[in-house]
């Protein structure tokens, strides 16, 4: 299953890429207003911009518009001439895909549409495709046209045009595709995703990217292609071993509050996944989680918590490779208007015994996934 939450390019010899993001309002807010909010997340049990110029010496920087806390989405062009598109980054899946014309779902006629047409560099197959997600699914054909993201253009790039797409999940989402970033064993069998793409064509100088998902609307949060801006972390990076190259996964050693391991008990996997919004984990793991900080279970699903526990719970430390990385409530937990908290722990039986690292975490910590070791590296991120 591929994991996402509502959840390339001229060459440049000695280039950084960096696409920078911003978030708005909540959707939550939105949909709850509308009372759609618990068909939305029976759909999407995973889910959870203005434009922003950041100027660095060195660094190549494509403005992005973000949109919602359920997840980060930037900006992308597919063809000749360029048709821009707005994609979830999603190091939880391996391909790209994007409305087409031939849609005929609902999905489609809320987004953009790509015009196989109107580009002239466009390469049709009679192909079908079937890709799944946790939030929904997408069928179509798929085809080859050159992929812009930022100041890089790769060329001849495989990606899906959709003909049908499932679930509200996709009919409200403030984006219109999903490009994965994941390895290439889960990417359409005889296919080159993305930033294999990039390697292959010498766009990049290190097989490596990066993210930096920002709390704060006004700086924004970026995704950075063959370097990483040292601005956006603090301290020095710590390094974690892939353990299976799919997804990127790695071992935790526990989880811990108070010096008391509440969960993976004698070390678990988990996936580092930017298409997740929450912390997703087995049931009964997150159900002691939920259960120690009190919180109680709503008819959406989700679950409230005192709002006052913000300043009186605990860190939840999760220690990965030795090194210990704290959560603290004000993130664990999230404040929705009017005065209402709820927690940013999730169970699910899609995830077996796996956990996943969704932006709840990713927010406090910059993220270096390296292709090139096999690793993810981990820092503060700056405030």
């Amino acid at each position: 299953m591929r994991w996402v939450g509502f959840l390339g390019l001229v060459a440049l010899s000695e280039c950084l890429v960096t696409i920078p993001l911003t978030k708005i309002k909540s959707m939550r807010e939105s949909l709850r207003e509308k009372d759609l909010l618990k068909d939305y997340l029976q759909q999407n049990p995973y889910s959870h911009a203005y434009k922003f110029f950041r100027k660095q010496q060195g660094v190549t920087i494509e403005p992005m518009r973000n949109y919602l806390d359920l997840y980060y989405v930037g900006t992308i062009s597919i063809g000749t001439p360029p048709q821009e598109f707005k994609v979830i980054f999603d190091t939880g899946s391996a391909d790209l895909w994007v409305p087409s014309i031939y849609c005929s779902s609902p999905a489609c006629f809320t987004h953009q549409t790509f015009n196989p047409g109107k580009s002239s560099t466009f390469q049709g197959t009679r192909r079908p495709i079937q890709l799944q997600y946790a939030s929904g699914s997408m069928t179509g054909v798929l085809g080859y046209d050159s992929v812009r993201i930022g100041d890089l253009v790769n060329k001849v790039q495989a990606f899906g045009l959709s003909q049908t797409e499932s679930s509200k999940s996709l009919e409200y989402g403030a984006f219109d595709g999903i490009l994965g970033l994941s390895y290439p064993t889960l990417a359409l069998q005889g296919t080159t995703p993305v930033f294999d793409n990039m390697w292959k064509q010498g766009l990049i100088s290190e097989k490596l990217f990066a993210f930096y998902l920002s709390t704060n609307t006004e700086k924004g949060s970026v995704v950075m292609f063959g370097g990483v801006d040292h601005s956006y972390y603090k301290g020095e990076l710590k390094w974690v071993p892939v353990t299976r190259q799919g997804y990127w996964q790695i071992t935790v050693d526990s989880i811990s509050m108070n010096g008391k391991v509440v969960a993976c008990h004698g070390s678990c996997q988990a996936i580092v996944d930017t298409g997740t919004s929450l912390l997703i984990g087995p049931n009964y793991p997150v159900f002691n989680i939920l259960k120690t900080i009190n919180a109680q279970a709503t008819s959406t699903g989700e679950y409230i918590v005192s709002c006052n526990a913000i300043s009186a719970l605990p860190d939840i430390i999760f220690t990965i490779n030795g090194v210990a990385y704290p959560v603290p409530a004000s993130a664990y937990i999230r404040k929705d208007w009017p005065d209402i908290c709820y927690s940013n722990f999730d169970n699910s039986s899609g995830s077996g015994s796996l956990w996943v690292l969704g932006d709840v975490f990713l927010r406090l910590y910059f993220t270096v996934f390296d292709r090139a070791n096999d690793r993810i590296g981990l820092a503060p991120a700056v405030a």
